[in-house]
């Protein structure tokens, strides 16, 4: 297999560096302040102008009035989006995002929507949920896994119109059953 023209066993450090990856429960330094965190993060993947795109990061996010607090003290919806910047600081061209809305309020649950749509238009989001509100919300194509297999692999609007519905979760049910 390979991801942006990198084998992956074989030149797997390279495409570690393309992707950016945000888990469904982000591992994050409660006791370190969100700056102090996304700078360790940053040097380790060792950028260059860290100062900046800490910075540029922050801002992207919507982080700019937690910046100074600690990690713990944010709310869930904050967390995500300090698990976000871990998982975009370095810019990767594939960014992975495993139930990025779960638990969010309304307000966060908007705000990072609209992030996620901005993130896809200049690089490869892969949105991994079972809630087919948050695909129709930020997603243009599909991609249905069952059991290990591709089951669907379209725009949102071909498939709705191959199966004559409306509903991306009965797609969803229909095809996964």
């Amino acid at each position: 297999a390979s991801i942006c023209g990198y084998d992956t066993q074989e030149q797997s450090l390279e495409v570690k560096r393309l992707i950016g990856y945000l888990p469904e429960n982000t591992p994050l330094y409660l006791d370190m302040y969100v700056k102090e965190f996304l700078s360790f993060v940053a040097n380790s993947y060792q950028l260059s102008q860290t100062a900046k795109k800490i910075s540029d990061v922050i801002a992207q996010v919507g982080l700019q009035s937690e910046q100074h607090k600690k990690i713990g003290m944010l709310s869930k919806g904050y967390k995500q989006r300090v698990g976000l910047a871990q998982a975009i600081i370095h810019d990767p061209k594939v960014l992975i995002l495993d139930e990025p809305t779960s638990g969010l309020d309304p307000n966060q649950l908007s705000d990072i929507r609209g992030l996620i749509k901005s993130l896809g238009s200049n690089k490869t989001v892969i949105l991994s949920t079972h809630i087919m509100q948050e695909v129709e919300a930020v997603c243009d194509d599909v991609i249905i896994i069952t059991r290990g297999k591709i089951v669907a692999d379209a725009s949102i609007d071909s498939l709705k119109a191959q199966h004559n519905t409306q509903s991306l979760e009965d797609i969803f049910r229909k095809l996964t059953v």
